[in-house]
């Protein structure tokens, strides 16, 4: 169970790396054009999502890999949760079922984690 959970940490950190980098170095016209469930939001808001999601990929690895503040990577799998369910109402008020979806494996995946690390399969 720790591999898997160690697979599901190293997908989680691939996904949100690339969002959360997107977030806050894409400009506001930009992310508009590739993900347009954005639109509503500030750039403010962009950027502190896209730096949550950073902040996140940061708590899901390296506490493991440093044996230094273990608890830190069930946060940040909470942490992402919140989000994920955030995305996904987001996703479903304007009706874009494929954005649903997506959040929804993200979510539960995350959901995994952080069960897994809170629980018996601390690090």
């Amino acid at each position: 169970m720790n591999v898997l959970l160690w697979n599901l940490q190293a997908v989680l950190a691939a996904v949100f790396l690339r969002a959360g980098a997107m977030k806050v170095l894409r400009s506001s016209g930009e992310l508009v054009r590739r993900l347009p469930a954005v639109r509503d939001f500030s750039p403010a808001t962009l950027r502190l999502t896209g730096a949550a999601e950073l902040a996140a990929v940061a708590g899901l690895l390296l506490p493991g890999a440093l044996g230094v503040a273990t608890v830190l990577t069930p946060l940040a799998a909470t942490g992402l949760a919140v989000i994920m369910l955030a995305a996904a109402t987001v996703h479903a008020r304007r009706r874009e079922p494929r954005g649903v979806a997506l959040t929804a494996v993200l979510l539960i995946m995350s959901v995994m984690v952080a069960w897994g690390r809170f629980g018996p399969y601390q690090l």
